[in-house]
């Protein structure tokens, strides 16, 4: 079964006087897969740019670029519209290579090379405290695999506090750390590292959850971050520190990356003065259109 969902993603910038803006780079668009459905997509942008041009970035993600030219306004407006069916995907943990069950593992050499690049530590971690901090997990998690991430996702559920935080920018895993508090992006890219001080190869997700009201979920009503790691025979598994989720469940995904900074929803430039910016507002609207039986969502018979 499948879920008909709609995501309404406005984003507006003010001006205390007209600017001129730069490029904007936009990631709204999700590719289709397995778990997603890509039905309808629909892009509103005002003023209304010279030209918008899509590309694939160097991780597969779908990529807008507007260019404005020399148009001026006191408002950016972009309103991003989807339309999808989301397959609940339960996590094929009964594919896990034997080989891989309990922590060390190696990875397949055929696959390393691609996957290297997501297993290296890319923050500051002064005094080691990130990497003991992961080291802990381990040993109370006696060396299985499932139960480190398992218990690393709970610990960072139970023992964290979060606080959306509407200012750009990404925690380092330490900072978490000290503070005790983080917004989604935060806690995400604290699991990430986390991970790879131990060798795991895990990336950055950008996208939306989807807040029934059977189960209200942390992060609903704007942008949401959780991550990826990849394990032998499994692939990629989706797991959310913010709100203890092991599997897409409510997950919609947008794009996937090394790091936060190359998952951003949208960002840009404009031209005027410092002071002349006066802030931002995001709002995602989710609406669940009800539960589809196969033929309706049109599932892949392979």
């Amino acid at each position: 079964m499948s879920r008909h969902l709609t995501v309404t993603h406005a984003t507006e910038y003010r001006y205390a006087e007209p600017v001129t803006f730069g490029r904007h780079r936009m990631m709204f668009r999700p590719r289709d897969s397995h778990s997603l459905r890509l039905l309808d997509t629909s892009l509103s942008i005002l003023p209304q740019p010279q030209r918008v041009h899509w590309v694939y970035d160097v991780f597969g993600n779908s990529v807008a670029f507007a260019e404005f030219g020399d148009v001026a306004s006191d408002t950016l407006r972009f309103v991003s519209e989807i339309s999808i069916y989301h397959y609940e995907s339960p996590q094929p943990t009964d594919l896990l290579l034997e080989a891989a069950t309990r922590y060390p593992f190696l990875y397949d050499p055929e696959e390393f090379d691609e996957l290297a690049p997501v297993t290296q530590v890319h923050g500051m971690d002064p005094n080691g405290r990130l990497a003991a901090w992961a080291q802990d997990i381990v040993a109370a998690s006696d060396g299985h695999t499932l139960s480190i991430l398992v218990d690393m996702m709970s610990a960072i559920r139970g023992n964290f506090e979060y606080r959306r935080r509407p200012a750009p920018g990404t925690q380092e895993p330490a900072q978490t750390l000290a503070l005790g508090t983080g917004t989604c992006r935060d806690f995400a890219w604290l699991m990430i590292e986390a991970l790879r001080t131990l060798g795991f190869a895990a990336r950055f997700v950008s996208g939306y959850i989807y807040n029934p009201h059977r189960e209200p979920h942390l992060g609903g009503g704007a942008t949401h971050a959780w991550i990826q790691v990849y394990l032998p025979g499994c692939g990629w598994i989706e797991m959310d520190p913010t709100n203890g989720i092991f599997g897409n469940r409510d997950l919609i995904r947008i794009a996937v990356a090394r790091n936060h900074r190359q998952a951003l929803p949208l960002s840009g430039t404009y031209t005027g003065r410092c002071d002349a910016y006066l802030g931002m507002s995001v709002t995602v609207a989710i609406r669940d259109l009800g539960l589809q039986r196969p033929q309706d969502a049109l599932e892949w018979a392979d």
